[in-house]
């Protein structure tokens, strides 16, 4: 299973191969707009051969830019929706699950600016007095809300701590390549910087600078994450049967017109919950406009068996199931026997507890099936660096053909302005002043 592959017979008892391959056409013409950049959204499609398109000069520059860190106890990367959850997905899967309990081999990465928690940015600050830690701020224009507050308060404590010229060395700003406040502040402080390209959104942004060059300061290999992803850029750029991103994205919108409207990514390694969480930013944000578009929802399997179970069993049908399974696994742990057999469990004495996980998926894919809850798999060799830079273009070039078969444009987010007027509103931001009276008239 060196491949990662999407298997689809069990979604059959819902909708038939035909119902399927009615949207082949449309994910032709999808990848073919794509391609050319003919669809809704064009400006947006720097993604699509980024990986091809990086050069090897750029991910030595990134690893250049993490050992300039050498030294800090911490890197915190600033930033909120794709300039966050990209590296936290790739670092999350590929960390020690109790590596903040482990002396540190280099930096820690945390995160910042991806929530306005006054206790949580307090207790970061608490973390970092007398530390000496780095900062990577992640963001195109510099003022948006919640990272411009956090690299506002964590910039003023570096340089409190370091110095100013110090602090300069310990910055490192990926933004706009000519224009707004971060480019601004980076030219005049002498920060190295590095370019978010103007057509890369940024839930779509994890294989440049914004995702790699926090994975690369955690200490993972950003070159073989991008040789993953341009392997799987090969193997989806033409129109097919045996394209998995097409076969993933016209099994999907066949069950949505069945009227499945929530697609539940399952995983069955713990390590995968945030990669969940860029996975439901993907698609929520790109297909979830005109009164259209799945769900997206996660769980972490067999943990939300014992939660979330029960409802995905036996609650209302408009649900479908994603499983992410993993092949391999990178330790190797067997059950003991015991001689009292107290608990029962020596009839799986001697077995690996992988085995007991595989079996435990099998048997729920069985049992929802049954239940009326169409399946979908993605076999994964392994969690590593190259492994994953497939997943994530996999469902990136899926998510755009999903996107233009289901009639939307992918690649804007009209609806994620409307809460940043109202906040502006409420706040009395300069400028918003007739947004902030006919606010106030709502809340009378």
């Amino acid at each position: 299973m060196e491949k990662i592959q999407v298997i689809n017979q069990n979604v059959l008892g819902t909708v038939n191969e035909e119902a399927i391959k009615a949207f082949y056409p449309a994910a032709a013409d999808a990848i073919e707009k794509l391609d050319k950049g003919t669809g809704a959204g064009n400006d947006f499609l720097g993604w699509v051969k980024l990986p091809t398109e990086t050069p090897e000069a750029l991910l030595d520059e990134i690893n250049d830019a993490a050992r300039a860190f050498d030294g800090c106890e911490y890197v915190v990367a600033i930033g909120i929706g794709g300039s966050y959850l990209g590296a936290k997905a790739v670092i999350s899967a590929l960390s020690d699950s109790f590596a903040e309990f482990k002396p540190a081999k280099g930096p820690r990465v945390l995160f910042a600016g991806q929530n306005i928690g006054e206790d949580y940015t307090y207790e970061l600050v608490e973390l970092l007095k007398g530390k000496k830690f780095g900062i990577i701020v992640i963001s195109k224009s510099g003022t948006t809300t919640e990272p411009a507050i956090a690299f506002r308060i964590l910039k003023e404590l570096l340089e409190t701590q370091a110095g100013k010229a110090e602090a300069a060395k310990l910055i490192v700003a990926i933004t706009d390549e000519k224009k707004g406040a971060l480019r601004k502040l980076a030219t005049e402080e002498g920060y190295k910087t590095f370019v978010i390209a103007d057509n890369v959104g940024g839930r779509f942004s994890v294989l440049t600078p914004v995702g790699l060059l926090p994975i690369a300061v955690a200490g993972y290999d950003i070159k073989a994450l991008v040789a993953g992803a341009r392997e799987m850029q090969a193997s989806t750029a033409e129109a097919g049967e045996e394209n998995i991103a097409v076969k993933y994205a016209a099994t999907r919108n066949a069950l949505y017109q069945a009227g499945k409207k929530i697609e539940i990514l399952v995983n069955y390694n713990p390590k995968l919950h945030y990669f969940a969480e860029w996975w439901k930013q993907l698609y929520g944000e790109s297909e979830g406009k005109d009164l259209k578009g799945i769900f997206p929802a996660s769980v972490d399997f067999t943990t939300d068996l014992h939660s979330m179970g029960q409802w995905i069993q036996d609650g209302e049908r408009t649900i479908f199931e994603t499983v992410i399974t993993v092949g391999e696994q990178a330790h190797k742990m067997e059950i003991p026997a015991d001689a009292d057999n107290l608990d029962g469990l020596n009839y799986i004495a001697g077995k690996r507890i992988d085995e007991v996980n595989k079996m435990a998926e099998l048997g729920t894919r069985i049992a929802h099936v049954d239940g009326g809850v169409p399946n979908m798999i993605i076999t994964l060799p392994r969690l590593d660096e190259k492994c994953l830079g497939g997943l994530i273009y996999f469902f990136e070039i899926a998510c755009g053909i999903s996107g233009y078969i289901l009639g939307v444009n992918p690649f804007n987010q009209p609806g994620v302005e409307d809460y940043k007027r109202n906040m502006f509103a409420l706040l009395n931001k300069p400028g918003y002043e007739e947004e902030s009276k006919a606010i106030q008239a709502k809340l009378k």
